[in-house]
């Protein structure tokens, strides 16, 4: 039996910051990570994404990109190398290829049982993050029994695919950069379009990020959102971090031969059918950004910063008129779909009452309703930031705090 004072779980970019809090503050903690550090960024992305973030965001506790390029945008083996020097910069207590197979009260403590034996712990923090297990949607049981099934974390490059079209389904970050790449390989692309955020990549001289994390829209505070729920719900932002720090958005796609449609709907006899939503849906997206953009111009006004004049705003709502509705498979070719639809948390190993009716972990700001148990880098979990590398590390810095006075006895964990 090994006994630690706090045991993290998970080496990812929140495993890490909390380690490094933890370490300032004299805390004896493991890390345990089923893989190696920063395993998802290694072996669950495609082989061309980069960091959706300009390099200069990368900031973690005492930590911060130091390389010739801040405005680029790191490549994955770029991202584990980040990981792997933060984690030596500390000598983070982490041991690699341990698998956590279970997590229960034991008395006042907790019992964490592993691939490598259990650890004792006063507390345990889950920090396995907000992208875990892809979300794939019934209606992909619809579908013709030849068609292949991908989800992000499997796909790797075109040519790993079955000849034919593909059928992207989602458009975030992730449905338009595959997309884009599967048409750019030759691909007859169709994308199916829900709820999104479209975004330029860059506004008025700057990167779109530089603006808003310049007026503190990344540290809004649960707090701060007229609806939590609703702000947690929101989609990833249209966004490609490419060198050429191109604007990838749906009216782009289309212009080079990507078939874009509405909502998928449903998939029966061998036709997949399609909301007819597409006008509403893409008009919410402009009408969000023309938003967004008239706040960083009153913005910039309001602070006298120098800036290239606002170039007119060109909505792309009424382009997407004649969409089609329904698509038979077999006469588009589609061989294979790929399924953009988000992710969802699993513990399967976790036996402490603190589970909601859909399997996420209730928590108030990561502090749990069991004493001594945690939650770190779930999606807006204090700030909008809170699953970003940049944003990760002021909830491990306040949860850190917590777990100080906890161990010495002077608070409680209370959701």
């Amino acid at each position: 039996m090994n006994h630690t004072d706090c045991v993290v779980i998970g080496a990812g970019q929140a495993g890490l910051a909390m380690s490094r809090c933890l370490t300032d503050r004299g805390v004896d903690h493991v890390v345990i990570e089923r893989g190696r550090v920063a395993e998802r960024w290694r072996s669950e992305r495609w082989d061309s994404l980069r960091l959706l973030t300009p390099n200069w965001q990368s900031r973690l506790p005492g930590f911060c990109y130091d390389g010739p390029d801040p405005d680029g945008y790191m490549s994955m083996p770029e991202v584990v190398d980040y990981f792997e020097r933060y984690a030596a910069s500390f000598s983070a207590p982490v041991r690699s290829g341990v698998a956590v197979q279970s997590l229960r009260r034991d008395g006042s403590r907790f019992l964490v049982g592993t691939s490598m034996g259990d650890w004792r712990a006063r507390v345990v923090i889950v920090a396995t993050g907000h992208s875990d297990t892809p979300r794939v949607p019934d209606v992909a049981s619809r579908f013709p029994r030849d068609i292949t099934h991908v989800v992000p974390t499997e796909y790797r490059r075109p040519e790993l695919l079955p000849e034919g079209g593909v059928l992207i389904v989602g458009a975030s970050s992730t449905g338009i950069q595959l997309a884009d790449e599967l048409q750019r390989a030759g691909r007859a692309a169709t994308i199916a379009v829900g709820q999104h955020l479209r975004m330029p990549r860059a506004y008025r001289g700057r990167d779109i990020l530089w603006w808003l994390d310049r007026m503190g829209l990344f540290g809004e505070t649960v707090d701060q959102v007229y609806d939590l729920e609703v702000s947690r719900e929101q989609p990833s932002l249209q966004l490609v971090g490419h060198p050429d720090h191109i604007t990838l958005d749906l009216l782009g796609l289309r212009a080079r031969g990507v078939r874009v449609v509405g909502r998928l709907l449903d998939a029966c006899d061998g036709v997949a059918r399609f909301d007819d939503d597409l006008v509403a849906t893409t008009a919410a997206a402009d009408f969000k950004l023309a938003s967004l953009l008239s706040r960083i111009d009153r913005f910039i006004a309001r602070e006298g910063i120098d800036a290239v004049p606002a170039a007119p705003f060109e909505p792309h709502c009424l382009c997407f008129i004649e969409a089609e509705t329904s698509l038979p498979l077999e006469d588009a070719g589609i061989c294979s779909v790929i399924w953009a639809t988000g992710f969802k948390r699993r513990y399967p190993w976790l036996q402490v009452p603190v589970l909601d009716d859909y399997g996420e972990i209730r928590h108030s700001g990561g502090i749990t309703s069991e004493p001594g148990l945690y939650a770190l880098g779930l999606h807006f979990m204090r700030r909008r930031n809170s699953a970003f590398i940049d944003g990760v590390g002021d909830d491990a810095r306040a949860l850190a705090e917590h777990v100080t006075s906890y161990l010495a006895g002077r608070t409680a964990a209370v959701a």
